[in-house]
């Protein structure tokens, strides 16, 4: 064994040193109990790397591979692989341009964004408590080395292997690698029965604290870890949002929509008239015609758009359709500490039982409060605030020997300590004054009544209790009873002055906002009053713990605040909220809000929060502010919004030129355009459609969730295609009766009239509203569309026409094209009107969302696996 803390020591393995005493395991990584030196770590660093599973890094080929899975894509390639096999190079390069412009559109924009969100993980810092030269601080888990002395608390994940040194009451929740549901108690004595699967001697990496603390020496970091041997095993795959789901469906439908219609129209004219080949030519460019090519693009340089104008704003999307995510939420649950109040917990008072201001009850709730002398301890916020008020009074624990400890958990709410004064050895506690005064065994009714009169007043309260504990030496959870009530705890802490603008916002936003907090019913209660949250119901964890799921999910309609629940209640709360077919969002940052991240349709977190609750959201703000939830919110519903504008483009005018074309070349002499005319329009068309992700969204369009709506897509494509297929109808009859056009002037005219009506009907479309008078595209949309449609008109007199078969066109056809632009835009405007009427109605209603949104986490230092249990 290597001895020498100068030397760079070898890996250990675990089940070795969960075996060996704790001081062996010490001199074997070459290290000491008063941890490495910086020089030390740093040559354990260099040989060894960096203590990491994954990173978050923008992959150019990962994102490239990404793009090119669409099926629609796929139809496109097989398409151009088809016309250069019949030498039709004319055909393959338009087919190429087209998907090139969407995979190369789609992947500047995920890549760029990837980028960014990269950068910005950067700023999310998981931090450890580590000994090194000697003293505790704290340092970037990736920095861990073999031989660093690392302290763990409730709600760390455990940063790496560890054989532990001190365990106080420690318990690691380790289902992530064992499936095991209850947590393991751990030791620092060497289990000389320990195995792989068995380490009770041992903390793992990513497991997480589920109660007490410990200190432990780190023996095996990154890859090399229990934890990082199963990562570099799985991939990832991320199940289908229900945005991703509804842009399958639709893609699924305009395959099979297209596989129809082209076979038989390949079929139809190859039986009638014309050779295989052109048939076959004519069906692919019909195909085409159909395809929204850029669809995966749009989408994609949405999402994009909305993480970079979120990132700028120091919000990490996790995964681009989190965003959209957002845009679905219509119920918020959110804790109440640091979001809606300042979170800067502030000591008031001490008061007795007999409602007088108290030291002894201040020195009692600071003598509770352990291992502050040691500097090792990570205080909660109110223990922050008591040190500093005892500080401030020169009222201190020194000299007070602590015997034993029972630390918090988030089930008992509540921490015992055995100490000895010289006058008298006692336990005392201190916590939730429920949980404290249940295990008392009188609790005068003048305290009660204080209690209740501070609680309304909007005070955060901590009980202090104690009781005589003679020649005991250790203490576990069933001692703490028959205790006497001694006094309570006041602290305050403030809303925030923007909460009450933030909060209105939201509502406007038609997103309900519930409370969901560990604290007293009548704080919350307080806090929503002062900052206009109306309270239609309040319930407690204990009333809920006595409804079945029926009676829940009933009074989840009529309920605003939801105190004193556990863990598991805010998981199940949302759980049966999502089950009703609401979108939930729920904002936590505590180890206790982790399962209700997961659970909830978009989970959101902070950066100063636990790295459990960073790692089980989706998103992750620097800054807790709920005006960035709102910022949020409508970003996803402007991505949404924009994104149905292409998809009801394709299926009106796409849809109506299939219609026309197919239905022509069955009646007419000849095709009514060629392919490679066809495939031009819908070339020139994609160039005018890239600039709709910067397009303006009316105001009532972000005032409502976003949902898909298949059967409103569906009913769109009914009505509208076939209004641009009737117009083509009754020009084909114009010009073949009345101007009796040849072959090549009547592609010419059709082709400027279709593509002219079908690229400018996007003004229409895109609003509800009158177009330009009262809601105008954006200045990206209105160049782009206004520049396509003045080069697709004068391509017909253009040299460039005559290469493509075009003739040039003579006055009366131009005249007969401008009427039926003016007609079509008026009949589309009209029809819509009474569309959209009939959808107000209430005759359309949103489809739920089929599917799952949630994935499995990462953060920067752990990977971990897909929840299967929920």
């Amino acid at each position: 064994m290597k001895s020498s803390a100068s030397s760079v020591a070898p890996q250990l393995n675990l089940v070795d040193a969960a075996r060996l005493p704790a001081d062996a395991v010490l001199g074997y990584l070459g290290s000491r109990q008063s941890g490495l030196s910086t020089d030390e770590a740093a040559q354990h660093r260099e040989r060894l790397g960096d203590n990491a599973v994954a990173t978050h890094s923008a992959g150019a080929t990962g994102v490239f591979l990404r793009q090119l899975r669409n099926p629609l894509l796929l139809l496109l390639a097989a398409t151009a692989i088809i016309s250069i096999v019949l030498g039709e190079h004319t055909d393959a390069f338009i087919i190429l341009g087209i998907v090139v412009l969407s995979v190369g559109l789609g992947f500047l924009n995920e890549y760029r964004s990837e980028r960014a969100i990269a950068d910005l993980h950067t700023r999310i810092r998981h931090t450890a408590s580590v000994l090194r030269d000697g003293a505790f601080g704290n340092l970037d888990v990736s920095a861990l080395v073999p031989g660093d002395i690392v302290l763990i608390d409730v709600g760390d994940i455990v940063p790496a292997d560890l054989r532990l040194l001190e365990a106080h009451g420690l318990e690691c929740d380790e289902a992530i690698l064992t499936g095991e549901s209850l947590p393991a108690a751990k030791t620092c004595e060497p289990a000389a029965e320990a195995s792989a699967m068995d380490l009770p001697s041992c903390a793992l990496m990513g497991t997480i604290v589920h109660a007490g603390s410990g200190t432990g020496v780190v023996v095996r970091t990154g890859a090399s870890t229990a934890f990082g041997q199963i990562a570099a095993q799985l991939v990832e795959h991320a199940p289908q949002t229900a945005f991703q789901h509804g842009l399958q469906r639709f893609s699924g439908l305009l395959v099979w929509i297209t596989m129809i219609v082209t076979g038989s129209v390949f079929l139809i004219l190859t039986f009638t008239h014309h050779s295989i080949i052109e048939s076959l030519l004519f069906a692919l460019a019909i195909a085409v015609s159909l395809t929204p090519q850029l669809l995966p693009a749009i989408v994609t340089v949405s999402l994009a758009a909305g993480a970079r104008a979120m990132a700028k704003r120091s919000v990490i999307v996790k995964r681009l359709v989190s965003i959209e995510d957002f845009g679905n939420m219509e119920v918020l649950f959110t804790d109440k500490t640091g979001t809606l109040t300042e979170g800067r917990i502030t000591f008031a008072s001490a008061i007795g039982i007999d409602g007088r201001p108290s030291d002894e009850v201040l020195r009692l709730g600071r003598l509770c409060t352990p291992n502050t002398s040691a500097g090792t301890r990570v205080l909660t916020a109110l223990d922050a605030a008591l040190c500093e008020a005892t500080d401030a009074r020169k009222i201190t624990a020194d000299g007070v020997p602590y015997l034993a400890e029972i630390p918090f958990d988030y089930e008992r709410r509540m921490l015992s300590v055995l100490v000895d004064d010289g006058k008298r050895r006692r336990i005392i506690t201190k916590g939730a004054p429920e949980s404290v005064f249940a295990r008392c065994s009188a609790v005068p009714p003048a305290l009660i009544r204080l209690l209740n009169e501070n609680f309304s007043a909007g005070s955060r309260i901590v009980a202090v209790a104690a009781r005589n504990a003679a020649d005991m030496t250790t203490i576990g959870p069933k001692d703490e009873c028959d205790l006497i009530p001694l006094g309570l705890l006041l602290f305050t802490d403030p809303p925030k002055t923007d909460a009450a603008e933030s909060i209105a916002r939201l509502e406007r936003l038609g997103i309900a906002v519930k409370i969901i907090t560990g604290d007293n019913d009548l704080v919350a209660r307080k806090v929503c009053s002062d900052i206009g949250i109306t309270v239609a119901g309040t319930l407690t964890g204990a009333k809920l713990a006595t409804m079945n799921d029926s009676q829940i999910t009933e009074a989840l309609e009529t309920t605003t605040i939801f105190s004193r629940v556990s863990p598991e209640q805010k998981a199940h709360l949302i759980r049966l909220q999502r089950a009703a077919g609401v979108d939930v969002g729920f904002l936590g940052d505590g180890v206790n809000d982790a399962i209700a991240l997961h659970e909830a349709d978009v989970g959101i977190s902070v950066d100063s929060a636990c790295d459990v609750a960073k790692d089980a959201a989706d998103v992750v703000m620097l800054t807790k502010d709920l005006g960035i939830l709102a910022d949020g919110v409508v970003a996803g519903r402007r991505i949404f919004t924009n994104t149905i504008k292409y998809i009801l483009m394709g299926t009106s005018s796409n849809f109506g030129n299939m219609i026309s074309t197919s239905v022509g070349s069955l009646f007419l002499p000849f095709l009514p355009m060629l392919p490679s005319q066809i495939l031009l329009n819908n070339l020139l068309y994609d160039f005018s459609e890239m600039t709709i992700p910067t397009d303006n969204v009316d105001e009532e369009q972000v005032h409502r969730p976003a949902h898909w709506d298949m059967r409103l897509i569906e009913r769109f494509m009914i009505v509208f295609g076939p209004i641009n297929a009737l117009c083509d109808f009754t020009m084909f009859a114009l010009m073949l009766l009345v101007y009796h056009a040849s072959a090549e002037l009547f592609r010419s005219a059709y082709f400027a009239e279709s593509f002219i009506t079908q690229t400018l009907i996007i003004f229409a479309i895109r609003t509800r509203r009158v177009p330009f008078l009262r809601s105008s595209p954006s200045w990206q949309l209105a160049v782009t569309t206004i520049g396509v449609t003045i080069i697709g008109a004068i391509l017909p007199f253009s040299p460039l026409g005559l290469f493509f078969g075009f003739a040039p066109l003579p006055l009366p056809f131009i005249g007969l094209i401008a009427a039926f632009v003016i007609v079509y835009v008026v009949m589309v405007e009209i029809a819509k009107t009474f569309f959209f009427r009939s959808l107000t109605s209430g005759k359309e209603q949103p489809l739920p969302s089929p599917v799952d949104t949630k994935t499995h986490r990462t953060i920067d230092h752990l990977r971990f696996p897909k929840r299967t249990d929920s």
